[in-house]
């Protein structure tokens, strides 16, 4: 699975975000790829879904995949809760 965590330089939260997102695919039995980029950069990417803080996620509301909007970076429990439902959606294969 491919992610993209975005930010407004593309590293930092970014960066934090994906170690995250990674870390918590880890923990449930899944293996998540992806990269960290900034704004300008995420526009068009191709993955499977984004995630960025809920500031640049409403940039971010035109791109083709789902973004998952993340209102408490440091809120690891908020971030387990928001993506791990998007993680098992696309397991199953459903978009």
């Amino acid at each position: 699975m491919n992610i993209v965590a975005v930010c407004g330089m593309g590293f930092g939260t970014s960066l934090m975000l994906l170690m995250e997102v990674q870390a918590i695919g880890k923990k449930h039995g899944f293996t998540i790829n992806g990269e960290a980029v900034d704004l300008g950069s995420a526009k068009g990417k191709t993955c499977d879904f984004m995630v960025a803080s809920s500031e640049i996620a409403a940039e971010l509301s035109d791109e083709a995949v789902e973004v998952v909007a993340i209102n408490n970076l440091l809120d690891k429990d908020e971030i387990e809760r928001k993506v791990m439902p998007v993680i098992e959606k696309l397991a199953k294969g459903v978009k």
